[in-house]
């Protein structure tokens, strides 16, 4: 059987992400709101992460230029004691979990990732970093349902952990029906981890 062609872009994004029992512990604080409201685009807890900078369609090429600064980077930081908390939404549309923890140190994170990238001559859209970590999207018929999950969830508090990983991950958004799948295209440990 013949592979398909690959696209000559990426969707690229650097993040962090939670380890799988503190996703875990949000995932069991998530079942009513999931039973609640099943038409809701639940994202896969396994896709579950904080993005620290979203660099976009990138062309394949450029990507690989990107391993050995972010691998330098990652090995000269501590890792971040970082939890998952309260709840949130963007637009009525957009469902969020809150980050707790060490949060001067993750902003620090994401500018030493986002001028990284900047040096290696990848532009990007900045955004300020509004760190959370996305758990679902509403339908377009529906302004209702992220509000009252968000409302559900807004007391949870997680355990706290440490993130020891920094994460260079590609989606396949835009390619295909079906759901956005994200994969890691490399992580590193941080210092110590």
């Amino acid at each position: 059987m013949h592979e398909k062609n690959h696209a000559a872009t990426v969707r690229v994004f650097i993040a962090l992400a939670p380890p799988d029992d503190a996703k875990e512990e949000l995932a069991q604080a998530l079942r009513p709101a999931c039973a609640a409201h099943p038409r809701m685009r639940w994202n896969r807890i396994e896709d579950w992460h904080i993005t620290l900078a979203f660099l976009g369609e990138l062309p394949r090429a450029a990507v690989p230029l990107l391993r050995p600064p972010l691998a330098g980077l990652a090995s000269r930081r501590p890792p971040l004691s970082l939890s998952l908390c309260g709840s949130g939404h963007f637009d009525e549309r957009v469902l969020w979990s809150g980050i707790g923890g060490d949060l001067d140190g993750l902003r620090l994170l994401a500018g030493e990732v986002r001028t990284l990238v900047r040096e290696q001559g990848v532009t990007f859209a900045e955004r300020p970093l509004n760190p959370h970590l996305t758990l679902a999207r509403s339908r377009r018929d529906d302004d209702a349902s992220v509000v009252r999950a968000a409302e559900g969830l807004a007391g949870f508090t997680g355990r706290t952990w440490r993130a020891e990983r920094l994460h260079l991950v590609g989606s396949n958004h835009g390619r295909g029906p079906g759901p956005i799948r994200y994969r890691d295209i490399e992580s590193w440990p941080f210092a110590g981890a």
